[in-house]
């Protein structure tokens, strides 16, 4: 799933196509129609499910059938931008994986990259974690950073930023895929 920034998509894409992710993507889900061409161009069918304050739960139960239907087994969030309510958290437990744009615990929610530009930091990062009703607060998969300094905009962290997530979700679904991640309470265990 994947909102309107595509780098983590993309990178997900080139993979699997070279073999380097042994997975299948029966299905691309957006809230926004943007990524339709680039579905196509990869045979991959979208459904795109437009999400509001009205249309929330009905998005959801949507995606919930369209998983059973595909008899999908994981769910990824390649910079899908809303947040997962309570209800479908709870049914796709341990299935679902986001990549966050930031090292967790620091700086959650929206624009970490404007977070931590304020706070001045001399890294930046991202998480994959697997997905709760705990808005970032999921058992933690894969993180890296990357050293940044202070001449830097808030878009140059985004910029630096957004090789990194591409890595750590790429990480994260392979191991996950490859059954390498043991849930154990509120963390994970990665076997090599």
């Amino acid at each position: 799933m994947v909102s309107k920034i595509g780098h983590c998509l993309n990178d997900l894409l080139f993979r699997q196509s070279i073999s380097q992710l042994n997975i299948e993507i029966p299905l691309i889900i957006s809230n926004h129609p943007d990524f339709a061409p680039l579905a196509a161009s990869f045979k991959i069918p979208f459904r795109h499910l437009p999400v509001t304050a009205e249309t929330k739960t009905e998005q959801e139960n949507r995606i919930l059938e369209l998983v059973k239907e595909q008899k999908i087994d994981l769910i990824v969030l390649a910079r899908y931008m809303q947040v997962l309510s309570p209800a479908l958290c709870t049914a796709m437990s341990g299935k679902i994986i986001n990549i966050h744009h930031s090292f967790l615990p620091s700086f959650k929610g929206a624009k970490p990259y404007h977070q931590a530009y304020d706070r001045g930091v001399k890294i930046v990062g991202a998480t994959a974690h697997f997905v709760t009703s705990d808005l970032d607060e999921g058992p933690i998969i894969e993180q890296d950073v990357v050293r940044v300094d202070h001449g830097l905009s808030p878009k140059g962290l985004t910029t630096e930023g957004s090789n990194v997530e591409s890595k750590v979700l790429a990480n994260a679904v392979k191991w996950v895929t490859e059954k390498r991640v043991l849930l154990n309470g509120h963390k994970t265990v990665i076997f090599n």
